[in-house]
């Protein structure tokens, strides 16, 4: 009988290599299969044009390693500060060969076990467990399976003609090779005006085209969405310099002597139907899951127009048990709403998913802290993590940490979990809090203009839950719902140490729920629902 490991893992990028450290450090049988020869393979050719848009604040006025990282988007989590990454880069946009660099060290330093030039070609389940083939034939078997491969697959749009076109991904990035040439780049997001962005100088023109209209993550608080540091082609546009922005569906597209001809059906202009002709057609419409890999009775669910694997709130299959997935993965359960499908939103995810598998297949339980039962103490709890958590900043409106009562007068504090794994564990508990940091978001979403709201004054407890800016709250839950809610009035500093904060959330914390049952507000819906 061959050997069954307790952890297999499918890929050395950043998720592969969180959770390899994460196993390694609780001192588990694993092994990452990893089918190019270094860490990191996907970020040697992505992005095409090697400026990350993942943050690096070198400079933010604190020594505390997790304040820091709020504002370190490329770091792992790890015990040694030599991988903050402002030892690795000092640019705020980095370049992508650093990140590179960055794994292969963390890798090399924690010695973590990993099979390089093991490409996987096949993935099965038999007896309850998995079995995974590689190109040359060999075979490991796990008795779970953690995908970490990313979002492998081009995503090629279903238009005629489309074989005319360039993808993204293997695209020229020499400007000089667009010399004078009329670009189309079909898509909206930021691998878009990425590409625009670094032929601008060079083209004749460039025409960025789809059907949606753009969202800026500066209204959304989305990173997915458009980056002010990807928007220059938006000024040259408005300022009528040859480019521009086309909210329309590109019918087809035909090669002829002349070049590459698109049909447009514009969305906003009367049912107008127009050609243009092009030199150049860039597609840069992102990437989806590759499930191809799999057996057929091992395939997974998709979901998200079979752009993600479906999953649970455990990032654990939906029809098959015992397979997990991390890293951009994961954003199946907050696509375009929050950080799961970025280094610094999913690298708390990925830590979440190994106390998980600590939990059911060795029987470790989810780590926890004890605080005193008491409205004071507990408030007190609250902000001290409040005002220091990365992983509550970062996944803001998706993990949650947990305050539950014990019956020798302790409350056990839970830290970041899925919100709704969270409410799933404990649908049994008739009283529990649940703590979270939050945009207003449902009231930003109204407004016309993002950098002109109106915001309660700083005393101003009564209308806490009008904050617009990020801002704590906190929910009294019982059986998987939100039974009540407190918000801590937002702060121009991000910071929640006064007495104004801490007051209202201790009376919040103290009063029996008979006394605020059915009194919460809009915002108390369940939290499940919600995202």
């Amino acid at each position: 009988m061959d050997e069954v490991r307790d952890h297999l893992i499918i890929g050395a990028g950043p998720a592969g290599l969180q959770l390899g450290y994460c196993l390694q450090k609780a001192g588990r049988d694993y092994l990452i299969l990893e089918g190019s020869d270094g860490a990191g393979s996907f970020f040697r050719a992505q992005p095409r044009h090697r400026k990350l848009i993942s943050i690096n604040k070198v400079y933010t006025g604190s020594d505390d390693p997790e304040l820091n990282r709020r504002w370190d988007w490329n770091c792992l989590l790890c015990d040694d500060e030599r991988f903050a990454f402002r030892n690795y880069s000092k640019d705020y946009f980095p370049h992508a060969d650093d990140f590179v660099r960055y794994l292969e060290d963390f890798a090399a330093h924690y010695q973590l076990a990993i099979r390089f030039n093991t490409r996987v070609v096949e993935i099965d389940k038999v007896d309850g467990v998995f079995v995974v083939t590689d190109s040359e034939g060999g075979v490991e078997r796990a008795h779970n399976l953690v995908v970490a491969t990313g979002l492998s697959k081009p995503f090629i749009p279903d238009i005629p003609g489309i074989e005319h076109s360039e993808d993204y991904s293997k695209m020229s990035v020499d400007p000089m090779d667009f010399c004078g040439q009329r670009v189309l780049i079909i898509g909206k997001g930021n691998s878009a005006f990425e590409t625009a962005d670094a032929l601008i100088p060079t083209t004749a023109l460039i025409h960025v085209a789809s059907p949606e209209s753009i969202d800026f993550a500066w209204r959304s608080h989305y990173v997915g969405d458009l980056r002010a540091v990807n928007n220059n082609l938006l000024d040259t546009y408005q300022l009528k310099s040859q480019n521009a922005l086309v909210d329309a569906k590109v019918n087809k597209i035909t090669k002829t002597d002349a070049g590459l001809v698109a049909e447009f059906d514009y969305e906003h202009a009367n049912g107008e139907v127009e050609e243009v002709r092009y030199d150049r057609v860039i597609t840069c419409t992102g990437f989806r899951f590759d499930r191809s890999l799999f057996g057929e009775g091992c395939q997974p669910t998709l979901a998200c127009g079979d752009k993600f694997p479906d999953m649970d709130f455990d990032w654990q299959s939906t029809n098959i048990d015992g397979l997990y997935f991390a890293g951009v993965l994961s954003h199946r359960l907050d696509y375009r709403k929050k950080q799961s499908g970025f280094i610094h939103g999913f690298r708390y995810n990925v830590e979440c998913l190994a106390r998980l598998l600590e939990e059911r297949y060795h029987g470790v339980p989810y780590p926890r802290a004890y605080v005193a039962q008491s409205g004071p103490t507990l408030a007190k709890a609250i902000l001290a993590e409040i005002n220091q958590s990365s992983a509550l900043w970062q996944q803001s409106g998706f993990l949650c940490s947990v305050l539950v009562p014990e019956k020798d007068g302790t409350v056990s504090h839970y830290k970041n979990m899925p919100i709704g794994y969270a409410h799933q564990r404990f649908a049994a508990t008739p009283r529990y809090w649940m703590i979270t940091l939050e945009f207003g978001q449902d009231r930003i979403d109204t407004l016309p203009e993002v950098f002109k709201i109106d915001r309660p004054h700083k005393l101003d407890v009564k209308n806490a839950h009008l904050s617009t800016g990020i801002h704590p709250i906190v929910r009294r839950c019982s059986h998987g719902r939100a039974v009540a809610v407190h918000h801590v009035i937002e702060d121009f500093r991000s910071e929640w140490p006064d007495p104004h904060h801490y007051r209202p959330l201790a009376e919040f914390m103290k009063v029996p729920a008979a006394r605020r049952e059915g009194q919460a507000q809009a915002a108390s819906e369940s939290v499940v629902d919600a995202i």
